[in-house]
Order: structure tokens, then C-alpha cells, then sequence
């Protein structure tokens, strides 16, 4: 009786668009936490202020490093555009929370963040769940026996 041994390939790798788009939206998550830390601050400690603005700041930055990421990865990366939209949206709705708590209107600053974190979190499972080239169909194919 003879064994076969089949051995797989290496695992494949997402093109560099996709790894970035996944770095940046788990940073783009963790800076949005980090936003939420510093409000509590805010209204904890002197200093909680200039750390909320500087890290409001930073959020910004992130943002559009994160649709930047979406955008490679749709363009010139050929995958799909679905990571666009809520890249921008969040990054919008950064602008907005920024123009009204520079303006002191919390009332809608507060609520306004808590659902920027709601909507990061759902854009960070959608794209750790997509696969490689950024379209989420490879392991719906295959499930069909498709390539």
C-alpha cells in the first residue's frame, strides 16, 4: 500500500493594495477608539483638549490614507470598488464631527462618532473577510466548485 502526500502550494498572498487596505482600516478602527478615550478625557482632564484635537487630527490623516488604500485597491489594483464608498463616507463624516466640535455643538458630535465607530468596525470586518484582490468572490467560487 502506497501513501500519497499531497502538498499545497503556499498560501497566496493579497496584492499590496489589499494588505494596506487591511492595515489601514484596523488602524483607522483604533484610531477612532483612540478618539473616543481622548473625548472622556476631555472632560476628565486639563490636557484632555489639546490631546482630543491632536488625535481628531490624526483621524483625518488616517482617513484618507484609508480611502487612498480603497482607491488603490479598486483602480489600478482591479478589485472591487465596494471598500470605496464607506472609506469616504467615514472620512466625510470625520470632516463633519471635526467642524462641530470645533464649534462646540456636541450634541450632534457625540452621537456622530459612536456611529463613525459602528460604521469602521463593519468596514474592518468586510475587509479582513474579503479575499486577495479585494472582491470577496474567490471563496464563493470555490464553495460552487468554480475557479
Amino acid at each position: 500500500m502506497t501513501a500519497h502526500h499531497t502538498l499545497a502550494g503556499p498560501p497566496a498572498t493579497a496584492p499590496w493594495p489589499m494588505q494596506a487596505l487591511k492595515a489601514v482600516a484596523v488602524l483607522h478602527v483604533v484610531a477612532l477608539l483612540f478618539q473616543a478615550v481622548t473625548a472622556g478625557m476631555l472632560l476628565s482632564s486639563p490636557g484632555g483638549r489639546a490631546l482630543h484635537l491632536n488625535s481628531g487630527i490624526a483621524l483625518g490623516v488616517i482617513g484618507l490614507a484609508h480611502l487612498v488604500a480603497a482607491i488603490l485597491v479598486w483602480r489600478p489594483g482591479g478589485g472591487s470598488a465596494r471598500f470605496v464608498g464607506p472609506a469616504a463616507a467615514l472620512l466625510l463624516l470625520t470632516a463633519v464631527a471635526a467642524v462641530l466640535g470645533l464649534a462646540h455643538v456636541t450634541v450632534p458630535h457625540v452621537p456622530l462618532g459612536v456611529g463613525m465607530f459602528g460604521g469602521g468596525v463593519v468596514q474592518l470586518l468586510r475587509v479582513l473577510a474579503a479575499d486577495g484582490q479585494g472582491d470577496g468572490q474567490a471563496g464563493r467560487r470555490s464553495e460552487r466548485g468554480q475557479t
